[in-house]
């Protein structure tokens, strides 16, 4: 990881921030760990019910669990103490928790232990105390507040043997996130974060997972610094897709066979089965951010499928490519063989972080500032990852010594710190109850 000179965020070296992790993990009875992940290609699709592609990163969330017998849950967040805000929780292991004020951070510890209680009938938690270590910024479009409902799940289901698998793990979090706490969120993050990798995901039931090849990709995160909030992104635009719907649906011009596949929110449609000419021509019925918000689902959806095929193929086609730029086309056209799927892979992410500038209106200047410079530094291709409006950026490389070149770039073009990350495993647990007592 490479940090911005001026040292900002920084708790200490990242010698003294490994001799902590292992004084912690020495202490421990059992230690679970959940990655962070970036937000690959489909932005803002999985609430509507498309299938979107997550891609763990090596930043992981790890808690350190003490058993105890004064019958609470204690946690305490290590990272939230060292920016000086309130870091402790406790609520009783028995009876569902009651949830406290908004964005108090126990919420998440306590949300997840209504849906246990609820989703699998426990009679009551381990008595616990956690201490919680993260290297995944919070508010950064990293799914940060996922990894932690992750590891907390996967936690409790090593020690209440519920023998829960990965995709139980991941919808148990969503369930204690979206419908607990009422965040709005899809289930992109839990899934990434549970299951690790590059996935496919399918979010219409049953929530088909498919795993895909990463074809020797390196990834480079970059964060712009300035915080963010999905609740506050999400709804805005749910709400202007739902304007453009009911117009549609409504306007006695739109043709029946249109108005089968709509439906008037936005997770109805049947959005992979709707083309830009058969829906183009009634988009002027309504008004100008809905009509964007329209075109942005139809045209991320359609450049998805075909880097996905491209993934999945590990060859690039001439056919489905023209929507990109000519000079676009050349630079892969033109690159050695061996690299030819990763800067396809790469244009399609440029051309998706510009459907989510342009018609999604989720950039800022200083967002565009550093991807700009990570492309100038050679980057395969750069986008926004998660929510928009802040956060993160994801840039693609093959070697980590062009990761680390993007990260000075990026530095220098505004970002606060930046990683280079592989395609990291899922939530798993680090050690086990029967390694502390043998």
């Amino acid at each position: 990881m490479t940090r911005k000179r001026t040292g900002i965020g920084l708790e200490g070296t990242s010698e003294s921030i490994d001799r902590s992790k292992e004084v912690l993990y020495r202490e421990a009875d059992v230690v679970s760990s959940a990655p962070g992940r970036a937000d690959f290609l489909n932005t803002h699709q999985d609430y509507k019910g498309l299938p979107v592609v997550p891609v763990a990163i090596d930043l992981r969330t790890y808690l350190y669990a003490r058993m105890t017998k004064d019958g609470y849950v204690r946690v305490t967040s290590l990272d939230l103490a060292g920016r000086g805000r309130d870091f402790r929780e406790a609520f009783p292991a028995r009876g569902q928790p009651v949830l406290r004020r908004r964005r108090h951070f126990g919420n998440y510890f306590r949300a997840v232990a209504r849906v246990l209680f609820k989703e699998k009938h426990i009679e009551q938690l381990p008595s616990i105390d956690v201490t919680v270590k993260s290297e995944i910024p919070v508010a950064a479009g990293l799914a940060s507040s996922a990894a932690l409902e992750v590891s907390f799940v996967k936690l409790l289901d090593h020690l209440l043997g519920l023998g829960l698998s990965q995709g139980e793990i991941a919808e148990l979090s969503f369930i204690g996130e979206n419908r607990e706490m009422g965040t709005g969120c899809g289930r992109l993050d839990q899934y990434g974060s549970s299951f690790g990798g590059i996935i496919e995901l399918d979010c219409r039931p049953p929530f088909k997972v498919r795993k895909i090849s990463s074809r020797g990709m390196i990834l480079v995160i970059l964060d712009s610094g300035i915080k963010h909030s999905t609740a506050r992104i999400h709804p805005v635009r749910q709400h202007q897709i739902n304007q453009g719907l009911r117009d549609l649906m409504k306007s006695p011009e739109v043709s029946n066979t249109l108005k089968e596949k709509l439906g008037f929110r936005y997770d109805e449609p049947r959005w992979a089965e709707i083309t830009l000419p058969e829906i183009e021509q009634y988009l002027p019925l309504t008004n100008t951010a809905s009509r964007k918000r329209i075109l942005f689902t139809i045209r991320m959806q359609q450049s998805t499928m075909l880097a996905l095929r491209i993934l999945n193929q590990g060859q690039v086609h001439p056919t489905g490519l023209s929507f990109l730029q000519p000079e676009k086309l050349d630079r892969i056209w033109n690159s050695p063989e061996r690299e030819r799927v990763l800067r396809a892979i790469g244009e399609i992410m440029n051309y998706q972080h510009e459907l989510s500038r342009d018609l999604y209106d989720l950039s800022l200047p200083r967002l565009e500032s550093i991807r700009d410079a990570a492309l100038q530094a050679g980057a395969y291709g750069a986008k926004i990852s998660g929510a928009g409006l802040g956060g993160s950026l994801v840039a693609l490389t093959d070697s980590i010594r062009l990761g680390r070149e993007v990260i000075e770039a990026g530095l220098s073009g505004g970002a606060n710190r930046g990683w280079v990350s592989n395609v990291a495993p899922g939530t798993r647990i680090e050690k086990t109850l029967s390694q502390t007592t043998h």
